[in-house]
C-alpha cells in the first residue's frame, strides 16, 4: 500500500463485541456442567505460540486479500485503458512490497501494460525537485501589473508597473516572456523576441489592456496557442501569431475606451491587421535530450501574400536578485570565442550562476550576440541622473529598433543576451528556422546535426505514444485533438509563482514600501506567512497569472489524468503552512488572499485519489488533516450565529447577487447564503467520504467520519427547514432556494434572484457505501443511535433497493424538492442552454427589482460580458455558462442517478415529454459542455463571431479555451486562455474514471 498501512481485518471491531456477548450463551449449554478442573489450562508458552500463529494467519489472509485487490485493480485498469490482457502476477511474497507486481514501474495510476517513454520519465520524477522537472514552461505570461510588483501606497497594481515600463524596468519577483522556459526557481530564463521592423518596440511579451482600459476589465490583445506538451516537459510546442504591420497599441486603447459595457470588446482581429493573412506564425519547440539538455527550434512562416522582413531574437537572461539589497551576489554571462569555442558553424555564450552552476547556450549559424544587463533604465523611466548599469534592460530593444550601438555592452557580457537572426525578406509561404541548444555541456561538433534532429523526432513520437494511452482511442479525431490541446494548455499554464508577503509588506532595504502598506487595512497584511516560490497551475497565463484556490482544485482533475503526482502536489501546496493561514483559511488570490473561494478542495482531493487508482492514502491523510483546520475556520468565521447557515461572501461567483456580497453590509445586517450553506454541506460530505476511506485502514478515523456525518445532518436540517430567524432558505411557493438578508431587528428578506445559488443545494449528495456496516461499525452504531434517538436529524438519509441490498444516500434535498429544482434547471426558458446550465435564469431577461433597506436594487439576465463594474467587470455570473459549477452539478446528478436508478426521471427539456434518468441528465450536461468546442457546419460555438470562427484552417485548427461562455450562443468570453478549469473538457471526453474493482460502493 502506498501509505504503508494495512487494511483492518474485516469485522475486527465487531469481533470483540461478539465475544463479549456470546460467552454467556455458551455457558448455558452442556459444557457448563463439566467440572472446572477438567478444563485444560494452556501454559504461557502455548498461549504465546497460539497468538503468534493467529497473527500469522491473519497476515496471510490480509496479504491474500491485498493480492486479490491488486489483480482486480490491474484487470480493471486493463479494461479502462483498452489493453488486451493483464499481466500475470505470480509473486508469492506476502510483504507490502509485493504490490509492485502490478503497475507500470512507478507511475501513480499504474497502467498494467508496457509504459511509454514519458510514463517512465514520470516514474523517475515524482516530486518537484526531480531532474526532469527542473526545466519547464514556468516563465510567466505576464509579470507587469501584478500585486507582487506593486509597491505604491494606493495599491493600484495596474498603474504601479504598467506595460510601458516592462521592457525597461527590472522585475522584483519574477519575469515574463513569449513562449518561454525557465528553471524551477526562475534564475535563468529563455524566451523569444520578434521585430517586424515596423513596431515601436520589440515584441518581447504579450500586450493587453489593464482593468481600467478595457470596456470589460483587463483583456489580452494577442493570439497564441499552447500546441503540445508532455508532463515532464520533455516535449513542448507553443505558437504565436505575429502581425507583419505595426501593432496597433494606441488604436486598441482608444477604441476600447470609447466603447461602453453594453458593447463588445474590440479585439486585435477587429483592427484588420490580419487581412490577407499578413502575419508570421512563430512555432517554438523544445525537446529535452536529457533533463538539463534542451534542444530548441524556432520556425517562422510567412502566411501573407508578399515578402516580409523578420528579426528573430531568442533571448536568455538572469532574474535580477542582486538589486534589492538582500543578496549582493551577481550572476554572469558572456560570449564564447575561439579558442574556447572550438567548433565553427555556431555562436555560443556561457552562463555562470551561484545556485545553478554553468550552462551554455549555443546558436546554429552566424547570428549576432547582443548583451546588456537586467537592470532598470531609471534615466528613461523616472528621469534619474544615472543608471546602475551603463547598458540597462532595454539595451537590446534600443539597438534593434533605434540602431543605438551604445546601448549594448561592447565586451559581450552581461546578465541579459539576445541571439539576433535578421531575415530581410521571407517569401510568401516560406519558413525560416533557427536552432539553439541550452545545456551544461560545452558546445561541440555534436551540438547540432543528426543528434539534434533525432532528439526532436524521438520526443515528438514519444508524446504521440503518451497521449495514445491518455486520450481514449475510441474518441473521434476532432475530440482527441481537443483533449490534447486542453492538456497542452494546462501544462503550459504551470508557472513559477514567487511572493513573500512579509518582505513585500516591509519593502527592501533602501526602498521600503509605504507606511500605509504596512498599516492595518493594507492589502494582505494579515497573510504574512505566505512565502511561495513554487510552480503552480495558473488559471490563465495573462489575465490570471496568479493562483486562485478553487481554480487550483478544478485544475487538479484533468491534470491527474496526465500527471497525478503534480496534481496531488498542487492540492497539498494550498494546505502547506507557507500558503494556508494559521487560522485554517486557504488563500483566495493575490489581490486579496482573505477573500473566500468555495470549499472544493476535499472534492478535488477525492477525485484525484480515484483517478490515481485508489492507492495513495498518504496523500489523502496529508490533505485531510489540513482540511480539518480549514473546515473549522469555516464553522468559526462564516457561521456567525452558530445556526449552521453560512455567510461566505462572493464565493468566486463575482456579480451574481443584487449587490456586492463581499462588501460590508450596513451595521446589523447579515446575508445568509444558499450557496455558502450548500458548499458547506457539500464540504461535510466530501470530508465524510474521505474519513470513511481512511477508517477502512485505521479505526482511529471512525470518530472523524461520524463528526462530519452529524455536521452534515445539522446543516441539512437548518437549510431545509428554518434559518437563524425561523425563515427558510427554501421558498415553497417558488420551489427554489434563495439567499436571505437578515436585518438588525431580526426581520428576514429573501433575495428572490433565480441564480446558481439556488441550484447549488444539488451538490449536497453523496452515497454511503454498504461496506460501512462491516468495516466501520462505530459509524454504523452511531447512525443507528441517531435513527432511534434523533429521527428528525436523519431525514437526509435516503434508502433505495439495489443489487446486494439497500443503497443509502445522504442528500440535502428530498426527492420532491430535487424534482422542483430540476424542473427549473432543465427549462430552456430558465437555466438550460444548449451548452450547459446558465448561472442565472433567462426568465429574468427583463430584470427583477427588490427594495433593500429602503433602497431599490435590480438585476437581470446577462448572457454575455458583464454590464456592471463589480469585480472589475471582467467576469459575469448573471447568465453565462461556467465550466466548474456545471461539472459539479453533473457529478452530483450522476450520484443521484446511481441511487434512484430509473425510478426517478425528469423531463428534458422541461415540458417536452422526453423523460431521462438523472445519469442521462448528467451526460447531457457533459455533452453540452463538450459541444462548445465541437464544430457545427465547420464552426465551433465557442468561437462566436470572432476571427477564430473563420473557415481558414490557419484559425480553425486552434481551439480557444475561454473563461466562461455566452448563455445563449456559447461564445467564449472573459479570459481567452483559461485552459485551467475549462480544460475539464478533456476529463469529460475521456471515460469517466477507472472502475473501482474492490466493489466498495464508491463512484
Amino acid at each position: 500500500m502506498t501509505s504503508g498501512q494495512k487494511p483492518r481485518p474485516r469485522k475486527q471491531a465487531r469481533g470483540a463485541a461478539e465475544t463479549a456477548t456470546k460467552q454467556p450463551e455458551a455457558a448455558s449449554g452442556e459444557d457448563s456442567a463439566k467440572p472446572a478442573q477438567a478444563a485444560q489450562i494452556p501454559t504461557p508458552r502455548e498461549v504465546s505460540e497460539k497468538r503468534g500463529e493467529d497473527r500469522r494467519q491473519a497476515e496471510r489472509r490480509q496479504a491474500e486479500r491485498r493480492q486479490a485487490e491488486q489483480r482486480d485493480v490491474a484487470e480493471a485498469m486493463v479494461a479502462y485503458w483498452g489493453h488486451e490482457a493483464a499481466p500475470e502476477h505470480e509473486s508469492s511474497s506476502d510483504e507490502e512490497g509485493s504490490e509492485q507486481t502490478w503497475g507500470d514501474g512507478g507511475v501513480s495510476w499504474g497502467l498494467p501494460a508496457e509504459p511509454t517513454a514519458e510514463h517512465a520519465r514520470l516514474a523517475e520524477s515524482p516530486g518537484p525537485g526531480s531532474p526532469w522537472r527542473q526545466w519547464g514552461p514556468y516563465l510567466a505570461g505576464r509579470q507587469w501589473g501584478t500585486v507582487r510588483e506593486d509597491y505604491t501606497a494606493d495599491g493600484d497594481a495596474w498603474s504601479a508597473f504598467p506595460f510601458e515600463h516592462a521592457h525597461a524596468r527590472a522585475y522584483r519577483w519574477g519575469e515574463d516572456g513569449l513562449g518561454g522556459i525557465c528553471d524551477r526557481f526562475g534564475f535563468l530564463n529563455f524566451a523569444i523576441a520578434l521585430w517586424n521592423r515596423k513596431d515601436p518596440i520589440l515584441k518581447e511579451r504579450l500586450y493587453g489592456l489593464t482593468n481600467g482600459q478595457g470596456n470589460h476589465g483587463e483583456d489580452v490583445k494577442e493570439y497564441w496557442w499552447a500546441v503540445d506538451g508532455t508532463p515532464t516537459h520533455s516535449w513542448m510546442q507553443w505558437l504565436y501569431r505575429y502581425p507583419q504591420n505595426e501593432y496597433p497599441y494606441q488604436q486598441l486603447r482608444d477604441e476600447n475606451a470609447r466603447r461602453g459595457r453594453d458593447e463588445r470588446e474590440y479585439e486585435l482581429g477587429d483592427t484588420g491587421i490580419f487581412e490577407q493573412n499578413r502575419f508570421f506564425d512563430v512555432m517554438v519547440t523544445y525537446a529535452k535530450a536529457s533533463p538539463e539538455d534542451l534542444c530548441i527550434s524556432i520556425r517562422a512562416t510567412n502566411h501573407g501574400p508578399d515578402p516580409a522582413p523578420l528579426d528573430l531574437l531568442p533571448q536568455i537572461w538572469l532574474r535580477n536578485t542582486w538589486a534589492w539589497g538582500r543578496d549582493a551576489r551577481r550572476a554572469h554571462m558572456n560570449q564564447l570565442l575561439p579558442p574556447t569555442l572550438a567548433v565553427g558553424g555556431m555562436e555560443a555564450l556561457e552562463v555562470q550562476h551561484g545556485s545553478l552552476g554553468t550552462y551554455y547556450l549555443a546558436a546554429e549559424g552566424a547570428p549576432v550576440m547582443l548583451f546588456c544587463d537586467n537592470e532598470t533604465n531609471a534615466v528613461s523611466l523616472f528621469g534619474a541622473e544615472r543608471n546602475t548599469s551603463a547598458h540597462p534592460k532595454d539595451g537590446i530593444n534600443q539597438r534593434i529598433v533605434h540602431g543605438d550601438t551604445q546601448s549594448i555592452n561592447p565586451f559581450d557580457e552581461g546578465t541579459k543576451a539576445a541571439v539576433w537572426y535578421a531575415f530581410d525578406s521571407v517569401a510568401p509561404g516560406q519558413s525560416v528556422t533557427v536552432k539553439l541548444r541550452l545545456s551544461r555541456q560545452m558546445p561541440d561538433s555534436n551540438t547540432f546535426g543528426p543528434g539534434f534532429e533525432a532528439v526532436m523526432k524521438s520526443r515528438r513520437r514519444e508524446a504521440d505514444e503518451f497521449y495514445g494511452k491518455v486520450v481514449h482511442l475510441d474518441l473521434p479525431d476532432s475530440d482527441r485533438h481537443l483533449a490534447r490541446r486542453a492538456y497542452a494548455g494546462l501544462l503550459w499554464g504551470k508557472q513559477l509563482y514567487r511572493y513573500d508577503v512579509e518582505q513585500w509588506l516591509e519593502g527592501d532595504p533602501g526602498a521600503e514600501a509605504p507606511e500605509s502598506r504596512r498599516g492595518k487595512g493594507g492589502r494582505n497584511t494579515t497573510w504574512r506567512q505566505v512565502s511561495l516560490a513554487d510552480v503552480i497551475s495558473m488559471p490563465d497565463e495573462w489575465e490570471y497569472p496568479w493562483f486562485a484556490a478553487w481554480d487550483t482544485a478544478f485544475h487538479a482533475i484533468p491534470l491527474a489524468h496526465v500527471d497525478p503526482d503534480f496534481a496531488k502536489e498542487q492540492l497539498v501546496l494550498m494546505c502547506r503552512e507557507w500558503a494556508m493561514h494559521p487560522n485554517g483559511q486557504l488563500p483566495a488570490y493575490e489581490w486579496e488572499f482573505g477573500d473566500v473561494n468555495p470549499p472544493v478542495h476535499a472534492w478535488a482531493t477525492w477525485h484525484v485519489y480515484r483517478i490515481d487508482g485508489y492507492r495513495d492514502r498518504e496523500f489523502l491523510i496529508r490533505v485531510f488533516t489540513k482540511l480539518l483546520l480549514n473546515f473549522s475556520w469555516w464553522v468559526n468565521r462564516k457561521d456567525s450565529t452558530g445556526s449552521n447557515i453560512f455567510e461566505g461572501g462572493f464565493l468566486g461567483m463575482d456579480n451574481i447577487g443584487l449587490f456586492d456580497r463581499s462588501a460590508p453590509l450596513p451595521p446589523g445586517f447579515r446575508l445568509e447564503q444558499s450557496d455558502a450553506t450548500s458548499w458547506m454541506a457539500f464540504y461535510c460530505q466530501q470530508m465524510f467520504k474521505i474519513a470513511l476511506e481512511l477508517s477502512r485502514y485505521d479505526k482511529a478515523w471512525d470518530d472523524t467520519a461520524t463528526k462530519f456525518l452529524e455536521h452534515f445532518l445539522a446543516i441539512a436540517r437548518s437549510m431545509t427547514s428554518f434559518g437563524s430567524h425561523e425563515v427558510s432558505l427554501w421558498d415553497e411557493d417558488d420551489g427554489f432556494f434563495y439567499d436571505v438578508l437578515v436585518g438588525p431587528d431580526g426581520s428576514a428578506q429573501p433575495m428572490r434572484v433565480p441564480s446558481m445559488v439556488g441550484l447549488l443545494p444539488i451538490l449536497g449528495a453523496t452515497e454511503v457505501p454498504s461496506w460501512i456496516n462491516e468495516e466501520c461499525p462505530d459509524v454504523t452504531a452511531r447512525l443507528r443511535w441517531l435513527q432511534r434517538r434523533r429521527p428528525e436529524l436523519v431525514g437526509p438519509l435516503l434508502f433505495a433497493k439495489g443489487q446486494g441490498g439497500r443503497k443509502m444516500l445522504l442528500s440535502l434535498l428530498d426527492p420532491e424538492r430535487l424534482r422542483r429544482i430540476l424542473e427549473r434547471m432543465f427549462d430552456p426558458e430558465q437555466f438550460l442552454s444548449p451548452y450547459g446550465i446558465r448561472s442565472m435564469s433567462a426568465a429574468v431577461r427583463s430584470g427583477v427589482t427588490t427594495v433593500i433597506d429602503g433602497r431599490s436594487a435590480s438585476i437581470e439576465y446577462e448572457p454575455g460580458e458583464s454590464r456592471t463594474g463589480l469585480f472589475g467587470g471582467n467576469s459575469n455570473w448573471r447568465g453565462p455558462v461556467w465550466f466548474p459549477v456545471n461539472v459539479l452539478l453533473a457529478d452530483k446528478l450522476r450520484t443521484y442517478g446511481r441511487h434512484f436508478g430509473d425510478t426517478f426521471t425528469i423531463e428534458i427539456p422541461t415540458g417536452s415529454g422526453n423523460h431521462c434518468t438523472l445519469v442521462e441528465a448528467a451526460d447531457m450536461i457533459d455533452r453540452g459542455l463538450a459541444a462548445l468546442f465541437q464544430p457545427v457546419n465547420g464552426k465551433r460555438p465557442a468561437d462566436g463571431n470572432r476571427i477564430e470562427a473563420t473557415d481558414d484552417p490557419l484559425w480553425s485548427e486552434h481551439p480557444t479555451f475561454s473563461e466562461f461562455f455566452d448563455g445563449d450562443t456559447g461564445e467564449g468570453l472573459g479570459a481567452t486562455h483559461q485552459t485551467g478549469w475549462t480544460a475539464l473538457v478533456a476529463h469529460l471526453l475521456n471515460p469517466r474514471l477507472p472502475p473501482d474493482p474492490r466493489q466498495r460502493g464508491w463512484a
